[in-house]
């Protein structure tokens, strides 16, 4: 077994971005289905990693990093977020709600549904719903330990982690091809791509060259390190409480009261430009550890019945994003970028969401639309309607009896 420190893993995923660039820009495939990079070069290297295993060859990294570029990277989403524009967007945030719900009720009975037609348990068929795929591993872990110790679920977290595993790869994949296809039948800002009609704003464009300076730079790191750990305090505070958020949430919430208070009170105005590069530095790395150390061994473990709710359960994602949230969101550019994003955090998490959305604005242009609804649903809102969600399922009849 390899084993790789801190600094090892940083080199691994620093070399796995610029592989991922490197594929997307010379295969014509990955480019034209906008698959993002990290996607591309972290699957790339769980892939030879699964061949080493078979050799024998393990090879694992220290993710210690991996937790605190997530929150960095929500972090910035806060310190992004403008109260004035989220009240321009506020029925388009209100009506992509809507459509998130649809989905997470759509899930639920879909893996409910088919557990049922297959011979398995209802509560598997729970777990391979909205707990895991728009869950993600967080929710999948806390809910595959409720129903192996309260309903008697045998593997239960085995299988919520192997699930939303199974989610954040197909998140990366189809959200692409989907805005592709979606792209198709609407009207590209400026005419073509790589033609923007206005200049990005955030996490829109990544690559865009964007002028900092190194005091600024300072400025923006000091408050997305007052956000990690004020938002740590504030979880630690709501822990065991009705009112109990991931930390992620917290994080996020003291970016949004950080930037809209000091500008409020005039002491301080936020360089988005900074804010959009850090931002993205953490989403790349984030990504690229979380992909490089999937174990594909994991899914291949899968019983075919599970492999089988799962796969249906990515074909529904796909065609909900085109036959509803693009529909609903109006049928525009900004409604493909939007269905992307929802592929990504539908069936795995809101950094693949951005991951995807960032993949189509970089090739065709903008929509700050898409930027200011997806982190804010993505991040605030799914975690909350999903306990409920789930919850609700929980009191249907068949499941008295477990």
């Amino acid at each position: 077994m390899i084993q790789l420190d801190f600094y090892g893993t940083l080199v691994a995923a620093s070399l796995v971005l610029l592989l991922g660039r490197g594929l997307v820009s010379r295969v014509g495939f990955l480019r034209s289905y906008n698959i993002p990079e990290p996607v591309a070069g972290g699957l790339v290297v769980a892939l030879l990693l699964l061949i080493l295993r078979t050799f024998d060859i393990e090879v694992r990294f220290d993710t210690s990093l991996q937790t605190p570029l997530m929150l960095a990277f929500f972090a910035t989403i806060g310190l992004s977020a403008d109260l004035a524009s989220l009240k321009k967007g506020g029925r388009i945030v209100g009506v992509f709600l809507l459509a998130v719900i649809g989905l997470l009720v759509v899930q639920n009975a879909m893996g409910i549904g088919l557990a049922t037609l297959l011979g398995l348990d209802p509560l598997m068929g729970l777990l391979t719903g909205s707990i895991t795929l728009a869950g993600g591993h967080g929710t999948g872990a806390a809910w595959g330990t409720v129903f192996s110790e309260k309903y008697g679920l045998a593997s239960a977290s085995e299988l919520a982690l192997a699930s939303a595993t199974f989610g954040l790869v197909l998140g990366g994949l189809i959200g692409g091809p989907v805005a592709r296809l979606l792209i198709k039948r609407v009207q590209v800002p400026g005419g073509s791509p790589q033609q923007a009609p206005r200049l990005p704003k955030g996490f829109e464009q990544p690559n865009k060259e964007r002028s900092i300076t190194p005091f600024s730079f300072v400025e923006t790191l000091a408050l997305i390190a007052v956000s990690l750990l004020a938002g740590n305090l504030l979880n630690g505070l709501l822990h065991g409480t009705v009112f109990e958020l991931p930390t992620f949430v917290c994080v996020l919430f003291v970016g949004v009261v950080l930037r809209n208070g000091l500008s409020a009170l005039g002491l301080y105005q936020v360089f988005e430009r900074e804010v959009s590069v850090l931002g993205n530095v953490s989403l790349s790395l984030f990504l690229a550890i979380a992909l490089m150390s999937l174990k594909l061994w994991d899914l291949a473990a899968l019983a075919l019945p599970i492999f089988i709710i799962l796969a249906v359960q990515a074909l529904v994602m796909a065609l909900f994003a085109i036959f509803v949230t693009f529909r609903v969101m109006g049928g525009n550019y900004d409604a493909a970028v939007l269905a992307a994003g929802h592929c990504g955090f539908g069936l795995g998490a809101t950094p693949t969401a951005i991951a995807n959305m960032q993949a189509v604005t970089q090739r065709y242009g903008p929509s700050q639309i898409a930027f200011l609804v997806v982190p804010m649903v993505g991040a605030f809102f799914i975690d909350i309607i999903n306990v409920i969600v789930i919850k609700l399922y929980l009191t249907l009849p068949f499941f008295a009896s477990v």
